[in-house]
């Protein structure tokens, strides 16, 4: 309750899992994003949790699905960010994104969204300049930090 007594309704917050695919070329950290759907905006492939799978296999999946990419999936997430997922009719739904890292041992010419996406290897640097998620951003910023170093 608030200060006049009235009772706060907390926003129900959905969760989603995520992969950050990532690969080094020529001693380069590279990480891929893909473009949405519907905005065209670039992030990381992500998606609802799947009934029998573990969130970091919802994760590969969804690597799989819309970035045509296989690896090696991280058991744990490195982190987690919100953000507001766009929905019809100028909804938007709270959402609490898993990140789980994902080392890239294939790149397929076909996948299964391959004719509704955009997809594209970048430094995590320039990574973070392209997405619009605040966690996003940090995380990318983060790894571009850990690589300088």
């Amino acid at each position: 309750m608030n200060s006049a007594g009235v009772k706060k309704r907390k926003k129900k917050t959905y969760k989603q899992h995520a992969a950050l695919p990532y690969t080094v070329r020529n001693g380069e950290l590279l990480v891929l994003l893909v473009t949405s759907r519907e905005t065209r905006r670039w992030v990381i492939p992500k998606g609802w949790p799947k009934k029998n799978l573990k969130p970091c296999d919802t994760a590969a999946e969804e690597a799989f699905e819309e970035a045509g990419i296989v690896g090696e999936v991280a058991q744990n997430p490195i982190r987690s960010f919100v953000y507001y997922k766009r929905l019809a009719a100028n909804k938007r739904r709270r959402c609490r994104v898993d990140v789980f890292l994902l080392a890239v041992h294939d790149v397929l010419e076909e996948w299964p969204e391959k004719d509704q996406r955009k997809r594209e290897w970048m430094t995590p640097a320039q990574a973070a300049t392209k997405v619009a998620e605040a966690g996003l951003i940090k995380l990318l910023r983060n790894l571009a930090l850990e690589k300088a170093d």
